[in-house]
């Protein structure tokens, strides 16, 4: 009886109407529908949008708050000279554009271009072509000058790189507002904007290549960037065939690679963290957070962190809850439940860290890296509250339409796309965010669905 049980629970259903082939697993009708959803819907829109606009933000607030001391962080006036960057350059092959030149005016455009591209990416206006800008301001900034950070730099550092990757400007963008008005005029134009911004990207990068000079691997990445988007715009002038399809389907596959390269790295973080607190003496006693709380460099409030000193059973729950966190986060991705709890823990702890020791943008780093788990359903209530709100003070002038690809119970819907939401409609010229004419559900739109791909964005 055991035998046949464990045949009838390997193999499909063969009953007529339950669609089943005979000699098939479940395993590998499981594996059937991943591939399937891996290759034809972009996974998490929402996430990725967070993660985009978090960092986006973080990075902008930063290079507005130093704005001031941007000499002696980055420029020529810093203790960091520029011999010193230049060897070490030159060990790790890093990629900064302020070696170019010592000059002051090179300076000062690089770091403005900084602050433009992440406003830019902050709105999803040309997502594509904001995303390479702000990967490249970051990387010169930091590269320039490595010892000027508090942590949270390095999260920027990874999270530009990987931005690029992804389709993070379907949602809550710019990019999603204009395809979504292209659909309701029913007439695709060309966009001459996006024309004109690739074009003036292959003459930047034709004069650098030749004059400053791109080491091989970087300049094989920024052509690499270039000629995909002159592909991409080519296949998606022509009528819908094969070639638009093989396009998406890579489309799909480096974006869902990406993100599930974000959702390993903020494990990573986590997981090396705590570990590692384990191993300290002060950790295991439960002291560790009391003494940072007694340093004047880190106590922007003097009088709240001595309140919060005093108390030793809340400096004892801070800091093993703390390690627990940590340590857990990473094995609790498939049940939801647990993960949003901790999440919600995680991002408290990230809020009282920025009060209580004065450093706003590592916690804001680290907020916007675990809203890559956030749950769909959460976002698209925010998305949905956010766009009442806007409504009610910005009235007029808005394409709407209340039955989108997505609903705002996160279900899919039968019209064009809402400008809050994901945009539907013609494809857009080099440097946007195109936009395929079908809208793809979000990755945890369905109840009752578990998939394995996608089972940390619940």
């Amino acid at each position: 009886m055991s035998e046949q049980r464990q045949r009838a629970g390997t193999r499909t259903d063969t009953a007529p109407g339950t669609g089943g082939d005979p000699g098939r697993t479940r395993f590998e009708r499981a594996l059937e529908r991943g591939l399937a959803r891996l290759t034809g819907e972009v996974l998490g829109p929402y996430q990725s949008a967070v993660v985009r606009i978090g960092f986006s933000l973080t990075w902008l607030l930063f290079l507005l708050r130093e704005w001031p001391h941007r000499h002696e962080l980055y420029g020529p006036g810093s203790p960091w000279g520029l011999d010193l960057a230049e060897r070490l350059v030159a060990s790790n092959q890093a990629f900064t554009v302020l070696l170019w030149s010592d000059s002051e005016t090179w300076f000062e455009s690089v770091y403005a271009l900084a602050v433009l591209s992440s406003a830019a990416l902050l709105l999803g206006w040309r997502t594509r072509t904001a995303s390479v800008l702000f990967m490249a301001g970051v990387l010169s900034l930091q590269n320039r000058s490595v010892f000027m950070g508090d942590g949270g730099d390095n999260v920027v550092h990874l999270m530009a790189l990987y931005l690029v990757l992804t389709r993070c400007g379907r949602v809550w963008s710019l990019d999603a507002r204009r395809a979504a008005r292209n659909v309701a005029r029913s007439a695709a134009r060309t966009d001459v904007t996006g024309i004109v911004l690739w074009v003036l990207a292959g003459l930047t990068l034709a004069v650098v290549t030749l004059g400053p000079g791109l080491s091989g691997g970087w300049a094989l990445v920024f052509w690499g960037l270039w000629a995909a988007q002159a592909v991409w715009w080519a296949v998606h002038q022509q009528p819908p065939g094969e070639a638009r399809t093989v396009c998406d389907i890579l489309a799909n596959l480096v974006h869902n690679g990406a993100l599930l390269v974000i959702m390993a790295e903020v494990c990573l973080i986590y997981a090396t963290a705590g570990w590692y607190k384990i191993q300290g003496s002060r950790w295991q006693d439960g002291t560790a957070v009391y003494y940072p709380l007694h340093l004047d460099y880190f106590a922007p409030w003097p009088g709240l962190n001595e309140v919060v000193a005093s108390s030793g059973m809340l400096i004892l729950l801070m800091t093993y809850g703390t390690v627990i966190v940590q340590v857990a986060f990473p094995f609790t991705l498939f049940n939801r439940r647990v993960k949003n709890v901790l999440l919600a823990m995680m991002i408290a702890e990230h809020l009282s860290i920025a009060v209580l020791m004065g450093l706003p943008f590592f916690s804001l780093a680290m907020i916007a890296a675990d809203a890559v788990f956030l749950p769909t359903a959460l976002l698209v209530w925010v998305g949905a509250r956010s766009a009442r709100l806007r409504d009610r003070f910005l009235p007029g002038g808005v394409v709407r339409d209340t039955k989108g690809p997505y609903g705002t119970d996160g279900t899919p819907g039968t019209g064009a796309g809402e400008i809050a939401g994901p945009g539907a409609g013609a494809p857009d010229a080099p440097g946007g965010e195109p936009e395929p004419a079908a809208a793809e559900r979000p990755a945890d739109s369905a109840p009752g669905r578990d998939a394995p791909a996608d089972a940390g964005l619940r």
